[in-house]
């Protein structure tokens, strides 16, 4: 869209909830509009306040802006990360794209494979900003702003928001029912604003606390049936569609699902490596892609629970780390020091039955690694990384010195409890490159528009000066969001183990792919990539097919990469 003056032109991608008070403002200040878009919002806002007027903007959002009068690109992307943004600059060309694989159609494009990401990608199961599976291609990080001069070609990249900054201010003195009341205000007004459209608009419905809590705000406030979407999977141990349909006949909503044979999961798998650009370990893409496509012939618009666990402490990892540094506290400094010493010095090559033995040597790596370093930064890297430092120059041909690229890990005070680290850095990373951009694809390949109540820069803002110990009592992972929902859902509905939304990876790894897995870890194929270490590969393979301890995850990202090799690369 143009300016009425012609002087700015953006290309956007997104929702601005809030762009109708926005506009109020700018009518009163004097702008004139040519329509009723939040697209004409964003061009005046920026117009009238600069980087400020992003600021004001409660939305999902990538866009970028060109001032033909200072010659200037303004590249922006949301606090959350929501909404994708790639770009490409080299030799004075520059791209910019919501998706890797526009980038290919350009001539001048070169297709050359970030190793240093690719390392990012086994450690984490993702690829994380700035950086992306190419090389001269990155992300814009969220919550930033890239400015370019295209006539001296300067930059000016600047954050304009930072959740570390809410952590870092004092707690709230604050009694638990005062949180409690003040904290589903907030999320009510916040849930509202993406009910904002003109067009259908639903609700995923696990059955969760998350997503429970969603609907039930959002139902209590609407006169009609919300539309709610659950997939069910044959797998009674993966399946959630029986827990969210008790949830939407307490609730009373619109409620659709669909059971999906093995078959058409399998036949998700192909599809992957084209939708989501890079490669991606996450298995519940695939129930995500279906569970979007049956939500598609309905809404035009979905809502997605994602971030609670985040925002409210939720992972059954994050109770790991807090009792591994509650035992590390109490352990002497001189013991922990003699201990450390003897497994840095102490070759594991001296016990072979052992040294072959994936899972052993993982566990080894990570105990000596948090005896060295007890700090509450390591122990939630060495309880996230799929792998060490150790095994993956073990994996790979090209040895790294072990710097820790792969974190966008919090700069925040040094008193911070465990558990608002863990918080504040998955909100970073996990949930931006690995979570957001799982759903995005899943959606967006369907036409579909996803959107995160969860992530509304009031929830998160709050939820980061509320006590740790409101989010985890007595060991009870997100207490406060949990007492949110019974007061609108029995707890005895709620009341069962936290399944999360992933496919039966497992045994789909032992029968109908091991051929696929076999093809990708044949000698011939691994020489010609000239990537991975072959004896490892075959070792890794070798473990977990005859039951030695190596774990589905492992195999399964390293399937998932070579899928994507497979599609993009030969």
């Amino acid at each position: 869209m143009q300016s009425l003056d012609g002087r700015y032109i953006i290309v956007f991608n997104g929702e601005i909830y809030n762009y109708a008070e926005i506009k109020n403002d700018l009518l009163k200040a004097g702008y004139q509009f040519q329509s009723n878009s939040d697209t004409e919002v964003i061009i005046y806002a920026f117009k009238e306040w600069g980087y400020a007027g992003v600021g004001r903007f409660i939305g999902m959002f990538a866009f970028v802006l060109y001032d033909k009068v200072n010659h200037t690109l303004t590249c922006c992307r949301d606090r959350a990360g929501v909404k994708p943004f790639y770009y490409y600059w080299k030799d004075n060309l520059f791209l910019f794209s919501s998706e890797l694989k526009s980038f290919l159609k350009h001539p001048a494009f070169e297709k050359r494979l970030n190793h240093e990401a690719v390392r990012a990608y086994f450690q984490l199961g993702y690829v994380p900003a700035p950086m992306s599976i190419y090389q001269e291609a990155f992300k814009l990080p969220p919550a930033h702003i890239l400015e370019i001069n295209l006539i001296t070609h300067e930059t000016r990249l600047t954050q304009y928001w930072n959740i570390n900054n809410y952590y870092n201010q004092p707690i709230i003195n604050i009694d638990f029912r005062e949180a409690l009341d003040e904290t589903e205000r907030i999320m009510e007004k916040a849930f509202n604003y993406r009910m904002v459209a003109d067009v259908p608009v639903g609700v995923f419905l696990s059955g969760g606390y998350d997503s429970t809590c969603v609907t039930a705000l959002l139902q209590k406030n609407q006169s009609r049936k919300i539309k709610t979407f659950t997939i069910g999977m044959q797998d009674q141990k993966l399946d959630e569609a029986p827990f969210a349909r008790r949830i939407a006949d307490r609730l009373g909503t619109d409620h659709h699902e669909l059971y999906c044979t093995e078959q058409q999961a399998l036949d998700m798998i192909p599809h992957i490596p084209y939708y989501y650009d890079e490669p991606l370990a996450d298995d519940s893409a695939i129930p995500t892609m279906l569970v979007s496509k049956i939500a598609r012939d309905i809404v035009t618009v979905a809502l997605s629970a994602d971030g609670g666990d985040e925002i409210f402490g939720g992972y059954n990892r994050y109770a790991t780390m807090m009792s591994y540094y509650e035992k590390l506290k109490t352990l002497p400094q001189i013991p922990k020091k003699i201990a450390s010493f003897i497994m840095n010095w102490a070759p594991l090559k001296a016990f072979p039955i052992l040294y072959k033995n994936n899972l052993f040597q993982f566990r080894y790596q990570k105990i000596k690694s948090v005896l060295t370093d007890s700090s509450v930064s390591n122990i939630f890297r060495v309880n996230t990384l799929l792998y060490l430092e150790d095994e993956i120059n073990k994996m790979f041909l090209q040895n790294s010195d072990a710097r820790d690229l792969f974190f966008n890990l919090p700069s925040i005070n040094n008193t911070i409890d465990l558990l608002s680290y863990a918080c504040a850095a998955d909100f970073s990373n996990h949930m931006v490159d690995g979570i957001l951009q799982k759903v995005d694809r899943a959606t967006m390949s369907v036409s579909l528009e996803g959107r995160e109540p969860f992530l509304d820069q009031h929830i998160i803002e709050w939820a980061a000066k509320l006590p740790p110990t409101f989010k985890v009592k007595n060991g009870e992972r997100k207490y406060l969001l949990k007492e949110i929902v019974h007061k609108h859902v029995e707890k005895k509905l709620m009341d069962r183990p936290k399944m999360g939304f992933a496919s039966p990876v497992d045994i789909w790894l032992h029968n109908v792919l091991k051929p696929q897995i076999d093809y990708f870890c044949d000698p011939n194929y691994i020489e010609r990539q000239g990537i991975f270490n072959l004896d490892y590969v075959t070792n890794m393979k070798r473990c977990y097919y005859q039951g030695k301890h190596e774990r589905k995850e492992r195999l399964w990202s390293f399937f998932m990469f070579q899928l994507w090799y497979e599609k993009w690369m030969n």
